[in-house]
């Protein structure tokens, strides 16, 4: 009786196959390889953008548009393959005509279910590391002064924004010899994290967040405190030799088709400079300005009214009655702090469900197995880990996400059931697929618990929840149930708007309309209408004004995609060919 093969003998066996039909160039050679179900997503490698394509139409027509051009070539295993569940699954290394590239594929009975291409460098252009590094004695031009004057050249690149999408978007052009300027608009880099409230710290554990090159030490906390990582932020731009202009907000843009150039006005130094990089891009996160409501009265309300974003922190308001309008990440913070510093009342207005996940629960079930000791413990990298989110096609996360949620359900059930004891409206999302979900379709409505729901569910934190402002009088709220509540201080923890508009103002109407909306998947659930897009709109990948990207997201996502973005510009600047395939339309629903 022969014997079975091993895992890695099926999946060799299938990478040969997969590999030979390939280099036939025929797409018919191809398509029989892929199951009734499947899904392709490239970030780069075959299509010049960030692309997932359902199904074996959309697969096929991505072929016939791309399989000549792309030439790949050269396919190799790399480490173990397994099988889970009837699911065969593996890493390999390819090439193509332009790039070196990796792959991972999941078969079912021996057909592609998923498959994931993503570019890793480009040929002859690769990254000045290991072997390739600088030797230190080369005299290069980069004191951050000199772009702008008369006598200095342009830079490439002008980035919009010093924090974490900044920072590590500029270290990956900096290693691929790109010319590039960071324009901040506060002094330093980091200053957007220490002007926040003091007691706001990260809420996703340390392995999750690590920068670019560069992984944070390992006796960092596991939430890091955001003064240490504004210092950090800093300490970064300095040793990855980044240029920064600090004190330094962009003015006005526009872009002019005749040089192939934006041409931008910067205030720094106290002066107006001039700038013309070929590319712009936004590292300004992905929102747009503080959403602040305007209701009846606040001009005749005596006390104190800010948004959560101009919070200064809890001291100055010991012994002050507090409200706090929203209930979301920072409204549970900075609830918790004013009760800490030890407000008289602190009252929570909760206008709309909320999902909470407590971080015991996220530690244990969402991130052991990728972002933890443990991970680390078992040869799972954060680059390893990075990687394997990115094959899941987003089409097809919520089915790995929700029994995460349902195991934590399941473990955190009491904190559940006195939260809905005293009121408090609860979710886990419209298909119940938790916090990351939420996240990439809306960017809001959720709590990652680091201790405020305990105060919450034992009433040291009020809750009136279903309400809204109804008026303001001098010395109190009149809210939409009637009821009366005296104030002197209220938080206004609802949110931003849309980039859409920011970016009106930054650079003008038209070219915010041409751009459309940014983030969402088109999920067609609660604030993110579709179509189904299957990426994150304009994130990271060509968008429809020329030579304008967006780049942001939470620090895992700005360490991992700032590669795919800064592969792209570099493939440009070089004057290499790089035909988009399937370029987003605009998008406007919000």
């Amino acid at each position: 009786m022969s014997q079975a093969p091993s895992c890695d003998e099926a999946f060799e066996g299938w990478l040969i196959r997969f590999g030979d039909a390939l280099a036939s160039g025929d797409r018919a050679a191809v398509m029989p390889l892929f199951a009734a179900e499947c899904f392709w997503r490239d970030l780069v490698a075959f299509t010049w953008n960030l692309r997932t394509e359902e199904g074996a139409e959309a697969i096929a027509a991505m072929l016939q548009a791309r399989l000549a051009d792309v030439a790949p070539s050269h396919f190799s295993r790399v480490g173990q393959a397994s099988n889970q569940q009837g699911v065969l699954e593996g890493w390999f290394r390819f090439e193509t005509r332009l790039a070196r590239c990796r792959g991972h594929v999941r078969l079912r009975e021996g057909q592609i279910w998923t498959l994931f291409t993503a570019m890793d460098e480009l040929k002859g252009h690769e990254e000045r590391v290991g072997r390739r590094r600088p030797s230190g004695a080369e005299q290069r031009n980069q004191e951050p002064g000199h772009f702008g004057s008369s006598s200095s050249g342009e830079p490439d690149v002008v980035i919009v924004g010093g924090g974490q999408a900044g920072l590590s978007l500029g270290a990956r052009l900096r290693h691929l010899d790109v010319s590039t300027l960071i324009l901040e608009k506060q002094a330093r880099p980091g200053d957007h994290w220490r002007r926040r409230y003091k007691t706001l710290c990260l809420h996703d554990p340390v392995h999750y967040c690590h920068f670019p090159y560069l992984p944070f030490p390992p006796g960092w906390p596991l939430y890091t405190p955001k003064n240490q990582l504004a210092d950090w932020m800093e300490a970064y731009a300095s040793v990855m030799g980044l240029q920064v202009w600090g004190s330094s907000p962009l003015r006005s843009a526009r872009f002019d088709q005749a040089a192939g150039r934006w041409q931008l006005e910067v205030q720094h130094n106290g002066e107006m400079r001039a700038l013309q990089p070929r590319h712009l891009v936004v590292a300004l996160g992905v929102s747009g300005y503080p959403q602040q409501p305007t209701i009846p009265g606040q001009e005749s309300f005596a006390g104190e009214q800010h948004h959560s974003s101009q919070h200064p922190g809890p001291d100055a308001y010991r012994g002050k009655r507090c409200v706090v309008v929203g209930s979301n990440n920072s409204a549970h913070d900075i609830a918790a702090a004013l009760w800490g510093a030890g407000a008289a009342e602190v009252t929570m207005l909760q206008r709309s469900s909320t999902l909470v996940a407590p971080m015991a629960g996220l530690e244990k079930h969402a991130f052991a197995g990728s972002y933890s000791e443990q991970a680390l413990e078992q040869g799972i990298s954060t680059e390893m880990a990075d990687m394997t989110i990115a094959s899941i096609p987003y089409r097809l996360l919520p089915q790995w996400q929700k029994p995460i949620y349902d195991a934590i359900r399941k473990d955190h059930a009491e904190l559940y059931r006195r939260l809905q004891a005293v009121g408090f409206q609860l979710d886990f999302g419209d298909d119940d697929s938790g916090v990351f979900m939420k996240f990439l379709r809306r960017g809001s409505g959720y709590y990652l618990d680091v201790g405020a729901s305990e105060l919450v569910a034992d009433g040291r934190i009020r809750l009136l929840s279903g309400v809204t402002i109804e008026r303001f009088t001098t010395h109190t709220l009149v809210l939409s149930n009637g009821q009366e509540l005296a104030a002197d201080l209220v938080v206004y923890a609802t949110g931003f708007g849309s980039m859409n508009r920011f970016l009106a103002d930054l650079i003008s109407p038209e070219v915010a309309d041409q751009l459309g909306k940014v983030w969402g998947l088109g999920s067609d659930t609660t604030k993110d209408p579709g179509p189904w897009e299957g990426e994150l709109r304009n994130m990271w990948k060509p968008t429809q004004v020329q030579q304008l990207w967006i780049h942001g997201g939470n620090l895992h996502q700005c360490r991992y995609y700032s590669l795919y973005l800064a592969l792209q510009l570099k493939a440009r600047l070089v004057g290499l060919n790089t035909p988009v395939y399937g370029l987003a339309p605009r998008f406007h629903r919000c």
